[in-house]
């Protein structure tokens, strides 16, 4: 009797694919094993259509109906097909030759002939297979899972960033109170900072190569020595598959473009940790409030909890993402001599960095749906701090010659409760300050001290947009 789907995630060995397997749901048909072959089996079937094109009669010479299967093939496989892959592969020990094995049977009943089945796998190594299919599932789970999750993220800021522009707040430096900004331009620092990485990471060229044993198509140029390879391979790659052709390789390709790839959407994984962590900071200090859900519980023994678990969450996900990565990054370029395995097994954990990445982006995208500024909190503790004026009244002082400017505020203000009549009697006191800007000086808020803060909010949200975002 098989086990129910909750019985194999309560037996998971991992969360990925237990406790939060229905979050990353949009990454099993990619990243699984299942995903992986399928992969593979779409690169074999390409390059045995390709062959019987660019080798016309010394090639595969396809039938109609082997075409049709093949082309079935690529398109797409059933969970069925996966499983007999394996069954394969639980007698060969090799997963690429199973691949090929599986391939073969297909194609045998279909009526291929010796002569075709013969260009199946024709001058490959495995890793020639394997390469192509990673560079393949990761352009596939950017497109259509990565980039969607981030571009929900950027989008829900754009909404505050452009609902709290003007939202005066007190900025902390050290931990201190420091001059004013707006809730929108502090977001928009974050977002800024996302949307550059994530140009990087949507422009980034995945590599690929299909040159053989150790990269020299030695194999290729015994068995058809006319034949321009690094031209056929390099359109094989690029045209058909969508890579980027590596040219220069050993058996295994350099790994160069997938280090790449994490690494941009580890940058990314840093920016946000930071932004889970300034939003929790928030939160404590009573800036934000949180949607409270019917039926959640915030702690078994305190009722009055709500706690920002969502952002807790989604630090510790991108953590456990950004450490894989950096792994990825010490390990995956290296390789002796001209190929050991021990990369195949490291990149084996894929799915695990990109489910850890999706989890930190869902929680932090939850989070940020659930947060609203206290705005009454955020005006009062703004109001209260009338020492950051101490920055404007110095700085026009110095306007007029005044060089011991910044020692007279500091005489007043440093370590002390400051109020706006003490203020007042430092502006009232120096001689030298115009009476028109003595008045202006008296008058200036520390809710309208921000600066460009706001314009610089919106010019953010005008970049992003005219991006496609938002």
């Amino acid at each position: 009797m098989g086990l129910s789907e909750e019985a194999m995630r309560a037996l998971a060995v991992t969360s990925i694919d237990g406790r939060y397997a229905k979050k990353v749901e949009s990454l099993a048909p990619i990243v699984s094993e299942k995903g992986l072959i399928e992969s593979r089996i779409h690169v074999e079937s390409q390059w045995l259509l390709y062959l019987d094109e660019v080798l016309a009669e010394s090639g595969p010479r396809l039938s109609s109906a082997v075409t049709g299967v093949l082309k079935d093939l690529q398109a797409g496989i059933s969970l069925e097909d996966a499983l007999e892959v394996k069954k394969i592969e639980a007698r060969t020990n090799h997963d690429v030759k199973a691949v090929e094995y599986f391939i073969k049977q297909k194609l045998q009943a279909h009526g291929a002939e010796d002569h075709t089945l013969a260009f199946i796998h024709f001058a490959c190594t495995s890793e020639d297979i394997n390469n192509l299919a990673y560079g393949l599932m990761l352009d596939r789970a950017r497109n259509e899972v990565m980039i969607p999750a981030i571009d929900s993220i950027l989008g829900n800021l754009i909404e505050k960033i452009e609902a709290y522009s003007d939202l005066s707040m007190l900025s902390r430096t050290h931990g201190q109170t420091a001059s004013p900004t707006t809730l929108g331009k502090e977001l928009a620092v974050f977002a800024h900072r996302i949307y550059r990485y994530r140009q990087q990471l949507v422009q980034l060229p995945l590599e690929g190569k299909m040159n053989g044993a150790v990269g020299n198509y030695n194999a290729h140029l015994v068995a058809f020595a006319e034949k321009d390879w690094h031209a056929l391979t390099r359109e094989f790659v690029e045209a058909r598959l969508g890579l980027r052709h590596n040219p220069i390789t050993t058996q295994i390709e350099n790994h160069d473009s997938m280090v790449d790839f994490v690494s941009a959407l580890n940058r990314i994984h840093t920016i946000l940790i930071g932004l889970s962590r300034d939003i929790w900071s928030y939160i404590s200090i009573n800036y934000f409030g949180q949607k409270t859900v019917a039926g959640e519980v915030g702690s078994s023994t305190m009722p009055h909890k709500v706690n920002p678990i969502d952002f807790e969450n989604a630090e510790g996900n991108l953590g456990v993402a950004s450490g894989i990565a950096e792994h990825f990054a010490a390990k995956l370029p290296i390789s002796r001599w001209q190929r050991d395995l021990s990369d195949s097994t490291v990149q084996r954990v894929m799915g695990t960095y990109l489910g850890h990445s999706l989890l930190g982006l869902s929680s932090l995208l939850k989070g940020l749906k659930k947060i609203h500024p206290k705005v009454e909190v955020i005006t009062a503790d703004l109001e209260a701090a009338a020492e950051v004026l101490a920055e404007p009244i110095q700085t026009v002082m110095r306007r007029y010659g005044i060089s011991d400017a910044y020692e007279k505020l500091k005489a007043e203000t440093r370590g002390q409760s400051v109020s706006r009549d003490s203020l007042v009697k430092v502006i009232d006191a120096c001689q030298e300050l115009p009476e028109v800007e003595k008045l202006r000086l008296k008058e200036l808020t520390a809710k309208a001290y921000t600066g460009s803060a706001k314009d610089l909010a919106m010019s953010v949200v005008a970049n992003l947009r005219s991006g496609g975002l938002g």
